[in-house]
């Protein structure tokens, strides 16, 4: 399938209340299924809602929960991809987001690049992931996920391009003076996501939150950008599901116009990381 119809699922979900946010993403995977779509990704932490200080022990679930499996059922023959707090090995709790596909757990992505500053405390709350994996969609399109802030350390997107990622699913929980006043997250958040699909030949999904929650304010504009780094469609502040269509050919000619996954020399990388002291 050289075509995929990919969708944003932006959503203000309901803080901590799981049922409630489970029955919004079964009609949004209903929504999704008329409308064609191949891959739907929600939000960050959509099953709980962001929450700044979560009661971990009531609001995490393994990656076998319920709620998992009810949308894994409901997708179909769609790849979905559901954030949720994760209960790990040893008691250890994860801001995670499962790609859910042919009535299963697929793929399990831990939040590498925890938020510590401004406003955000979640290494207050959250273990560390430690890994970057894909996941296949099709025979071409191989998924990676990052969530929110992993898309801000360089390095993260390029272990994703070089392990063989053609398209990256973004979910996130960005909201306005999350960082600072003066600095403004909707015109970051544009800059890097077309930095990354341009530089790396990678489409991108993002999905965020919307609406209020606490002391957040949530500003929405998920959006799909294509293997140019050109925006394919965009909400605004409200609820809304932003479907689009990536075109594999478009990934091999960025890919062959850019070759910066060809010269990415991991090797190298690797020889100048352990010459640091």
């Amino acid at each position: 399938m050289a075509v995929l119809k990919v969708a944003a699922a932006q959503a203000q979900c309901a803080t901590g209340l799981v049922e409630r946010n489970l029955a919004r993403h079964l009609a949004a995977v209903d929504e999704a299924r008329a409308k064609g779509v191949d891959v739907l990704v929600f939000p960050e932490l959509s099953l709980t809602g962001y929450v700044d200080a979560p009661d971990l022990l009531e609001l995490a679930r393994p990656a076998h929960s319920r709620e998992l499996a009810r949308l894994a059922e409901a997708a179909g023959p769609m790849t979905v991809a559901v954030g949720f707090i994760e209960e790990g090995p040893a008691a250890q709790f994860y801001t995670a987001q499962a790609v859910l596909g042919r009535g299963e757990v697929l793929h399990v992505h831990r939040k590498v690049n925890l938020a510590g500053y401004g406003r955000l405390e979640e290494t207050k709350h959250f273990a560390r992931g430690q890994e970057i994996g894909t996941v296949p969609v099709t025979s071409q399109w191989q998924a990676a996920v990052l969530i929110c802030a992993d898309v801000w350390n360089p390095a993260l997107p390029w272990l994703a391009a070089v392990q063989g990622a053609t398209l990256l699913l973004v979910p996130a929980a960005s909201s306005l003076d999350a960082v600072a006043p003066e600095f403004d997250n909707p015109d970051g958040w544009d800059l890097v996501l077309r930095h990354t699909a341009l530089v790396h030949g990678l489409p991108v999904v993002f999905a965020n939150h919307c609406g209020t929650s606490g002391n957040a304010r949530f500003w929405g504009g998920s959006r799909i950008v294509d293997a140019d780094g050109r925006e394919c469609a965009r909400a605004s502040a409200e609820p809304a599901l932003v479907v689009a269509e990536v075109d594999y050919d478009s990934v091999r000619r960025a890919r062959t116009r850019l070759p910066t996954l060809r010269d990415a020399d991991p090797r190298l990388v690797r020889a100048a990381l352990e010459r640091l002291p």
